[in-house]
């Protein structure tokens, strides 16, 4: 789908941005010069999210999208602060991130695939480090046992096979060693470009990344190997947000990192804080529910940004209620239960929540009645939408909702800044989990260990698990009470300013479904297909 004529210069010209600021990237899409890292914000930020994510679906970029169509529709300048899709998904279960029906950003088809370019960049300069660990290793520049390099490589395509491989095998290939592939989104280059207030505080997060232990026990950095220029040269590009449209010609800014579930999950400090400089409201979205992209949002990315959120919008559909509901005699009420917890955990932030009912055709009205009648006893703003169906027309109700429950002040976060690592996620599974107890295994144990030792005793976790549940137990939908969370591992990510707590079975590289929904892409007449 090619964006009308126009319609990228007349976004622009809606944000003040002059011509000028725009770097095309063909007809349809631009890269964007920086604001100032001390601008001050002009608009405000709602944060979209959602229920405990179902096979069924429940459209949270989507009614993202339709929401911001619908507050320009009100009369507001509107933008968007996304993050960019992965080709992990596209390829494998889950299909394009770029909404759909009347509510999606155009061009759906580049988006979903290279786009810009910035995600084969990301995985350029990782490999790249890697590549130059492993010279370092073979020419013995580096003082490291080769079991002792923590940096593995990247793909942004979901391979099972990669997940643990042996390098150096072939000759003069450079002493063996295990490592393995992780998806690029869970790279900690991402979360650095990502989290990063300009060039100079990516490269000072670029050099702080520790890659290895040397033979002394201390970490080993990505400067220590001399591999951040060159980062930098190749993230020069990337680090601009990337400016399209929405089908309805609502500005939309797509940059940085999805897979709230192994990564941080949210859209980068840069585009975020752009479209607060030149919009009155900024709509951004955080990976999967709640529990996992929300989470981070607060404690993780609105710190480093320097922003707040005026108001959090839970995507629910009737239909994802009732898969939560299980077995349940009326699952739609039980459904229900997993909804609350959101709320309440919305509520945790010190943040006004509004409930977006995204309606599908063939939803029951009264079970659309029975969660409007369910929002207003629990006292949360609800409003109906059909971005799906009717774009911005169908979220005129949510805009409106927005509006009213917006108000500012900071999130009150689920932990002390002070508290140790632990009682870090301790407190965070208690309060957006239901956890009652978080148990580490000995693994995780020592890598807890090393990571006090360098330095990110204080440091706030960065959770990877399993998105279907509010447990590390991917097959217990609905809101499990009173569980223990599992730690398998853990690992500093100095440079990113978080650690990674591993849970459960969560693996950072994807493997394909036994029918991947790549053997329905292809290409006819110039045009990719088989995307929605």
């Amino acid at each position: 789908m090619l964006v009308p004529d126009g319609a990228l210069a007349r976004a622009a010209a809606a944000l003040g941005l002059e011509p000028d600021a725009l770097s095309p990237c063909g007809r349809d899409a631009a890269k964007l010069e920086l604001v100032a890292p001390d601008a001050p914000p002009r608009g405000r930020l709602v944060l979209v999210s959602a229920i405990t994510p179902t096979a069924a679906g429940e459209g949270k970029t989507t009614t993202a999208i339709g929401l911001r169509d619908g507050l320009r529709r009100i009369g507001h300048v509107a933008c968007a602060a996304l993050r960019q899709p992965s080709q992990a998904p596209v390829f494998g279960q889950k299909g394009g991130g770029t909404g759909g029906g009347l509510a999606r950003l155009v061009p759906a088809e580049r988006i979903d695939l290279h786009f810009t370019g910035d995600l084969h960049a990301i995985a350029a300069a990782h490999n790249l480090l890697a590549a130059m660990i492993d010279n370092g290793l073979h020419f013995g520049a580096l003082d490291v046992e080769p079991d002792a390099v923590r940096w593995p490589r990247v793909l942004d395509v979901g391979d099972r096979a990669l997940r643990a491989i042996t390098t150096g095998q072939a000759p003069g290939g450079g002493p063996p060693r295990q490592t393995g592939f992780v998806l690029t989104a869970a790279s900690e280059v991402m979360a650095c470009l990502c989290l990063a207030r300009d060039a100079d505080d990516l490269r000072a997060r670029l050099g702080r990344m520790i890659v290895a232990v040397d033979r002394g026990g201390a970490p080993v950095t990505a400067a220590d190997v001399g591999a951040v220029g060159a980062m930098m040269a190749l993230l020069g590009e990337a680090l601009h947000p990337n400016l399209v449209t929405t089908r309805e010609g609502t500005p939309a800014l797509v940059h940085g990192g999805p897979f709230a579930n192994i990564a941080h999950g949210c859209s980068s400090v840069l585009a975020t804080r752009l479209a607060l400089a030149h919009a009155e409201w900024v709509v951004t979205e955080a990976g999967f529910g709640f529990d996992l992209g929300g989470e981070k949002f607060f404690d993780l990315v609105a710190p480093a940004g320097g922003f707040e959120a005026a108001a959090v919008v839970l995507v629910a559909t009737v239909r994802a209620l009732r898969a939560h509901g299980g077995d349940a005699a009326d699952p739609l009420t039980a459904g229900l239960d997993n909804l609350d917890h959101h709320v309440a955990a919305v509520e945790r932030f010190d943040r006004p929540a509004v409930i977006a009912v995204n309606r599908r055709a063939d939803d029951d009205p009264d079970a659309i009645a029975q969660v409007v009648r369910w929002a207003d006893i629990r006292g949360v703003p609800c409003a109906v939408a059909d971005p799906y169906g009717a774009g911005g027309d169908g979220c005129l109700e949510l805009a409106r909702a927005v509006v009213a429950a917006a108000r500012p002040g900071p999130a009150r976060p689920p932990y002390a800044a002070t508290d140790p690592a632990e009682a870090k996620l301790t407190a965070l599974a208690a309060a957006l989990y239901g956890a009652a107890e978080v148990r580490w295994t000995e693994r995780a144990k020592a890598d807890l260990a090393e990571i006090a030792r360098h330095g990110g005793g204080t440091l706030p976790p960065c959770v990877a698990k399993t998105p279907t549940s509010l447990t590390d137990d991917p097959r217990r939908a609905g809101r499990p009470r009173d569980h223990v969370l599992t730690v398998t591992g853990a690992h500093l990510s100095a440079g990113a300013g978080f650690w990674v707590a591993l849970c459960g079975a969560i693996t950072r590289m994807p493997g394909l479904p036994r029918r991947p929904r790549a053997l329905g892409l292809d290409l006819v007449d110039g045009i990719s297909t088989g995307l929605d």
